[in-house]
């Protein structure tokens, strides 16, 4: 059996599938921002969807050291190629609702119209039983992700390609595979990181591919310096300031089922997790940004999309949301804004 090698040593620093680097640039943005889920069938449970704080509470005790040193990453290996289905049918309500979160004025979705790109997140939800939640709203550890011995999980970022809209009254079927699970000990101490894809197919074939990057690693030291923050572009063609208050969050949440107190529980998220407010949910963040593009390139064939988010946004104050188109035509840099002049999420659409 061949053990993680201990803080400090080297570990492996190749691409997690080929498609993000391991270098500490990118370890401080996945532990910043966006979403992360497992993928499990419909009606059980432990999806990670929509958080990007897996943190203890005052009332649990820190990990020891001893359990991370003790990380066997080739039996978390062995969960490569395991892979989960479910199905699933694109019913015109929950469109409709999340239209009105977005406080777009659209008449209500008919049998045959298509499902606006990354808008898929409205179905496959993570139906856990109350008793499977953990003290944050969180599905507790186990199932379909590898048993990683680190208290924190976080969503590095994710990339998806459209190959065809799916559309209202389609049933769709969802399958999810894990690609790859590295280990890597780096600035801030033992990380793993799990390569997860999922494929949608509706009766025509592959609607959509994703690939979602999640990243484990231990509780930040207290006192432990943060990565440099890094300053927005000051290039956007155009700029939209989003005001995210309680309201909009919950209703969010709760067309995803998402249960992660951090988003709509204020005494929870400040009193117990340690910030200044509720957090943004870092998909709303990008369907906003993708917002932002088809209001500014009417009539826009989106074929692809990856994002990752770096720091975290909080409803205590608006943000902005920014794009431009690049010299090609066929590339849209898209990017949102803390109040403070800082990158919370960068962005790339790309136009068929």
């Amino acid at each position: 059996m061949t053990r993680a090698p201990r803080p400090g040593e080297s570990g492996s620093d190749k691409k997690g599938g080929g498609l993000i680097e391991r270098n500490d640039a990118d370890l401080r943005i996945s532990f910043l921002g966006g979403p992360a889920r497992d993928i499990r069938p419909s009606g059980s449970c432990n999806q990670l969807r929509h958080s990007v704080y897996k943190t203890r509470t005052k009332s649990e005790k820190p990990e020891t050291s001893s359990k991370t040193m003790d990380l066997d990453i080739d039996s978390l290996r062995k969960w490569i190629g395991k892979s989960e289905s479910q199905s699933d049918q694109v019913t015109p309500t929950p469109i409709a609702a999340l239209s009105a979160t977005l406080d777009r004025d659209d008449p209500f979705p008919q049998p045959g119209d298509a499902l606006p790109p990354f808008w898929h997140r409205l179905y496959f939800l993570p139906i856990c039983r109350q008793s499977e939640l953990g003290p944050d709203g969180h599905p507790k550890r186990g199932g379909f992700l590898p048993p990683v011995p680190l208290p924190r999980r976080m969503y590095a970022g994710a990339r998806l390609q459209f190959h065809h809209p799916v559309h209202v009254g389609d049933t769709i079927s969802q399958v999810s595979r894990i690609v790859d699970v590295n280990y890597k000990s780096g600035r801030t101490g033992p990380l793993v990181f799990v390569l997860l894809r999922h494929e949608i197919s509706d009766g025509a074939g592959l609607a959509l591919s994703e690939e979602q990057d999640i990243v484990y690693r231990d509780n930040p030291t207290p006192g432990a310096p943060e990565g440099a923050p890094h300053k927005a572009p000051d290039n956007a063609a155009w700029t939209q300031e989003i005001h995210p208050d309680v309201v909009m969050l919950f209703r969010y949440s709760a067309l995803l089922f998402v249960g992660h107190r951090i988003h709509y529980d204020r005494r929870y998220v400040t009193e117990v997790e340690g910030y200044p407010g509720l957090v943004v949910h870092g998909p709303l963040i990008a369907t906003f940004l993708l917002e932002l593009l088809k209001r500014n390139v009417p009539g826009a064939n989106i074929a692809g999309f990856s994002f990752r988010a770096i720091k975290p946004l909080f409803d205590i104050a608006p943000f902005r949301v920014s794009g431009r188109v690049e010299e090609d035509r066929k590339t849209v840099k898209l990017w949102a804004t803390t109040p403070e002049g800082w990158l919370a999420m960068d962005a790339t659409a790309t136009l068929a």
